[in-house]
């Protein structure tokens, strides 16, 4: 019967030699050699901290497998329908080819098939993309007997099942177990591998989710194809029919992880935007992420991510669509431990994560001034004014100073402690003038230092660097996201040793082989001291000020700072402990809408959303639970003070005057005094606070100069004097009418 077939195939050529040599002429040269296969694609698996897999990463849905996992009567169902005499031709079947010929000839189209499993692997594998012409054909067979004599038959075998297509995303068989029936290819029934047999000729034609009739009538004819192979008897297949479901949907199975979330969202654009982990270009480092079967183990605490998560829900459910955020890092690692974009990610409805979008940050940017302002030798104990409302610089618009209302909080001149306590902005919004706004800049892009963050950085979406030295710096108008401001915490809270955020620990490649391990010695951006000092300054904001609300349970060390942006549009807290750094973030994702007499809110008496009430208080429920089985923690003391106090000032808006003779009073008093000028007039000083008995005679001196741009030197020192020496007085309004000064 070969003899016969390969004689009628030969009559046949030479019939139609012509147009066959006008088909083999279509290209310039013919290959001489068989290429080798590409790897075959595999899944990349991602784990969290304790080894749970919780995302998979792939483009094509490919499992692959090896011949002696498919149970045999799956195997034969799909030679019975695919290529029942693979095991006896030589890669060609030549009945069918001369069939196949003969129509094409006589239509003049290439539509008739013939294909051997042998030529599918050769079609799929070496002749993608080239036009189906007579040359196609001709070299498709050419590469048949050459694949032939190159592996065995079990072994293109194999590769076909792993590498045919069943729609819906699955290539191979195994890939196709797990999409229609929720199973491993070890599990497959026959009734199931008959299934899948059917679906190789058009998988979208019989696509059973689709076009569930299609597929039935399909099933029905590969059914009485296994009939004629003597596989199934007749009974078999008509009860098969009847009782046999059809996939209504696609499956998973048991236990996998398929359902993506914020954080493995936000580590496959890390993986393949902000890191050069997996290759040097995009385009590598998508294809080894998503073709190269790695194992990606992650940072993320499962235990503690639930936590965060239930945490979150004490924000209450609203109509206006109010959310939060929270980031949580390892203090002494910088890593990723709970990462809560909002209430839950939705494809298609809740995508944003607002873990890593930039918002305002209210008054929790005031922790970046102090550590800037220690940095540069203030103290604690040092006295500035806070005295609302009050006019300051605008460096970057002479014309148009910068004022903070007397809507805001006041007090009078006190000590640093006791400002930040309170988050007085004219105090803080004057310290950071004093500092220097470029200065306080850099040491934010320094503390908070990330992928997402950094100096050099343009914002896509404004064309200008993400911070900017402005004059409402302090007050909070540059925006920075939940996973920024976690970080600059971190930094404070390990001793001013600074490790970017991380989410990956290490990845290895599908032959278990190590691709990456995670090694950061950190930045030491503050001085141990500077950062014990902050810390000592920000425990205060829990112990005594905005945030005294919701200490941690049992009395547990912590620091902290509380945020509320203008009209309580976004509402901050930054918790710290030695064990975890913690930015919670409460807003509106859609934009900056006022959190003020919500109704959801109003009934558990919140009027008004700021870093104290829910931000702080979801920052409280995560950490105690985080924490509840640890011991208590405390950083170590601060350094001693290594001068008295002085007196803070910002030069060119606060001038001084010299004491000549008298008494000063004392400037950590609270009260205000009245004396009498040369002139006889009689006014009250608020600039200088106490009681005293004379009017002390004054001499104004040059104050100097602020910080230029340039100074970036976070030692530099910065403007202050004795405030038992000095007055320091606004120069817009001249020395206080109290004092007699000298000619």
């Amino acid at each position: 019967m070969v003899i016969a077939g390969a004689l009628l195939l030969a009559g046949v050529t030479v019939a139609i030699a012509p147009r066959l040599w006008s088909a083999a002429n279509a290209h310039e040269q013919s290959p001489t050699t068989l290429p080798g296969f590409e790897p075959l694609a595999q899944r990349s698996y991602v784990y969290d901290r304790a080894g749970g897999e919780i995302a998979v990463f792939e483009k094509e849905n490919v499992q692959p497998f090896t011949l002696a996992q498919v149970p045999a009567d799956v195997v034969k169902a799909v030679l019975a329908v695919e290529d029942k005499e693979f095991y006896s031709h030589a890669g060609v079947n030549v009945r069918s080819l001369v069939r196949a010929t003969l129509s094409n000839f006589s239509s003049g189209s290439n539509r008739q098939g013939a294909s051997t499993i042998t030529q599918q692997v050769v079609k799929n594998e070496f002749l993608a993309g080239l036009p189906r012409d007579g040359r196609y054909k001709m070299l498709q067979v050419h590469y048949a007997l050459m694949l032939e004599k190159s592996l065995t038959k079990d072994q293109i075998l194999e590769r076909y099942l792993n590498t045919i297509f069943f729609g819906n995303n699955a290539y191979g068989l195994a890939a196709a177990a797990e999409t229609y029936f929720g199973e491993p290819v070890e599990q497959l029934t026959l009734a199931q591998g008959a299934f899948l047999a059917g679906l190789i000729r058009s998988p979208s034609g019989y696509d059973p989710i689709r076009k569930p009739e299609r597929a039935r009538a399909r099933f029905e004819q590969v059914l009485s194809r296994l009939v004629d192979e003597t596989m199934i008897d007749a009974a078999e297949r008509d009860r098969l029919l009847a009782e046999w479901p059809i996939p209504e949907r696609v499956q998973s199975l048991p236990g996998r992880v398929t359902t993506p979330t914020y954080f493995t969202e936000a580590l496959q654009d890390y993986l393949l935007n902000r890191t050069d982990i997996l290759g040097k270009d995009e385009q590598e480092r998508r294809s080894t992420l998503l073709r190269g079967g790695l194992k990606i183990y992650t940072t993320i605490d499962p235990v503690l991510q639930v936590m965060g998560e239930l945490a979150n829900t004490a924000l209450p459910v609203n109509a206006q669509g109010f959310d939060s955020a929270m980031v949580s890092l390892d203090t002494t690692s910088g890593a990723v431990r709970v990462m809560v974009g909002g209430r839950g990610f939705k494809r298609n409805v809740s995508e944003v994560n607002m873990a890593l979008v930039p918002r305002q940050t209210g008054s929790s940017i005031k922790l970046f001034v102090l550590a800037a302002a220690i940095q540069a030798g203030v103290q604690p104990n040092d006295v500035i004014d806070g005295t609302a409302p009050c006019t300051l610089p605008n460096p970057a618009n002479p014309t148009q100073p910068f004022v903070i209302t007397d809507k805001a909080a006041s007090r009078p001149v006190s000590t640093l402690a006791v400002m930040t306590a309170a988050s007085i902005n004219c105090a803080y919004s004057r310290l950071a003038q004093i500092v220097g706004l470029h200065r306080v800049v850099d040491t934010t892009y320094r503390m908070a230092h990330s992928p997402y963050l950094y100096q050099g950085q343009t914002r896509k979406d404004r064309g200008a660097a993400p911070i900017q030295p402005f004059a409402s710096f302090a007050t909070g108008a540059n925006e920075m996201s939940p996973l920024d401001m976690a970080s600059g915490g971190q930094t404070i809270a390990n001793q001013g040793l600074h490790h970017d955020p991380y989410f990956v620990e290490r990845v290895e490649r599908s032959d278990g082989s190590q691709l990456f391990t995670h090694s950061d010695p950190g930045v030491q951006v503050l001085d141990p001291g500077v950062a014990l000092t902050t810390i000592s300054v920000l425990k205060g904001v829990i112990t005594s000020g905005t945030g005294r609300k919701y200490p941690l349970a049992g009395g547990r060390p912590a620091a902290g700072k509380t945020g509320t942006q203008d009209d309580n549009t976004n509402s901050w807290f930054v918790g710290l402990t030695p064990e975890l750094s913690t930015a919670v973030w409460v807003g509106n994702p859609n934009g900056y809408v006022p959190m003020v007499n919500v109704p959801e809110f109003v009934a558990e008496g919140v009027r008004l959303v700021q870093g104290g009430t829910y931000p702080e208080k979801i920052w409280k429920i995560y950490t105690d639970a985080a924490l509840a089985s640890g011991p208590f923690q405390d950083w170590l003391p601060p350094p001693a003070n290594l001068r008295p106090a002085a007196r803070l000032y910002l030069p060119g808006s606060e001038c001084l005057a010299v004491l000549i003779s008298g008494t000063l009073p004392d400037p950590n008093a609270s009260t205000s005094i009245t004396t009498t000028s040369t002139t006889g007039a009689a006014n009250t000083a608020t600039s200088v606070a106490g009681t005293v008995p004379a009017p002390p005679v004054l001499q104004p001196v040059d104050g100097g100069t602020t910080i230029a741009p340039d100074v970036l030197d976070p030692n530099a020192p910065v403007p202050t004097v004795d405030a038992k020496e000095f007055v320091v007085y606004d120069c817009a309004n001249g020395i206080p009418g109290a004092t007699t000064i000298t000619p």
